[in-house]
Formats: structure tokens, sequence, C-alpha cells
């Protein structure tokens, strides 16, 4: 491993430690930041209005597929760019998103509108990233691609190059 690399992972794993993140379902480091006290109304269920995390991916480390049923916005905050692959089963049609410091076409925020299909990686050693999720975030609201009927199908399709993250 070459010093750019070490200092990498080093980073990576000092913000972890720092930001005191612990292990996500779907791959990668996360902390619940904030979870409104404002409660709305959803499909007869009073939630927070909105949550945001943390979310950290080093190098190796994958979110996997998987799917929210809420509006997810992404918010670049340092390391290298990561990779947002999103999927909407309806269209299928795969957009690959460059989330970092705004350059060419690369954006430092991205929406994910309820429903898509989304997975990410970072494009380097490590990519540190928020989500805020509105109406608040509940994993009632969260499921894993490989855990839906029918998937398979898309995954000999558009998604065959994207499979491993399954």
């Amino acid at each position: 491993m070459g010093a750019v690399d070490r200092d990498g992972a080093e980073r990576a794993a000092a913000l972890i430690a720092e930001l005191g993140l612990e292990p996500h379902p779907e791959g990668g480091h996360y902390r619940e930041l904030y979870r409104s006290r404002d409660l709305v109304e959803r499909e007869g269920a009073r939630r927070p209005a909105l949550t945001t995390i943390y979310y950290l991916l080093a190098a190796g480390e994958a979110s996997r597929w998987h799917v929210v049923e809420l509006d997810e916005v992404y918010h670049f905050h340092e390391g290298d760019p990561l990779e947002l692959l999103t999927y909407d089963p309806a269209e299928g049609v795969v957009r690959r998103i460059e989330l970092g410091r705004a350059e060419g076409a690369r954006r430092p925020l991205h929406v994910v509108a309820r429903g898509v299909w989304q997975a990410s990686r970072p494009l380097g050693e490590y990519s540190l990233i928020g989500c805020t999720v509105a109406p608040g975030f509940d994993f009632a609201d969260f499921r894993f691609v490989g855990d839906l009927a029918g998937h398979e199908r898309h995954f000999d399709g558009p998604l065959a190059d994207y499979s491993a993250l399954l």
C-alpha cells in the first residue's frame, strides 16, 4: 500500500472512530445524527419529519442494492468521489452518478427518489457522505433488492454488470 493509500485508509479509520460510526446492514459504516421531533403523517402513521446520517464507505466496501420508500438526499462531505448507481425498475435504465467536489459532471448532492433502487461504492480509499431522508427514515421502509420477488430478471439485463452489488 502506497503513502496515499495508507493515508486514505488511516483517515477512513479515524473518521469511523471520531464520528462514532457503526457497521450498516447494507455495508459501510453510519451513525444517525438527527431525528426531527417534528412529526408528519404518512400513510396513516406519525413519523419524524426528517432524519440524517453520516455514511462512510472505505475501499473494498459497497452499499448493496437496496430500495427506500422515501426520498433520500445524498451530500458529499470528504474523501474520494462516490459512485452512486440508481435503477428505476419501471424504466429499466441504470444511471451512474459521481458524487464529489463539483467538477465537470460531478456534483456534491444528489436526490434518489422513493422506490428507485440504489447501490454505491467509493472510487478511491473512502467516501464520507451524509444521507437525509424525509419523512424520517425507518427500516420498515428499507428492502434489499435481492429480497424482492422477480429482481433476477433485471440482473440478467440492464444490471448484469452490477450484480456483484447484490
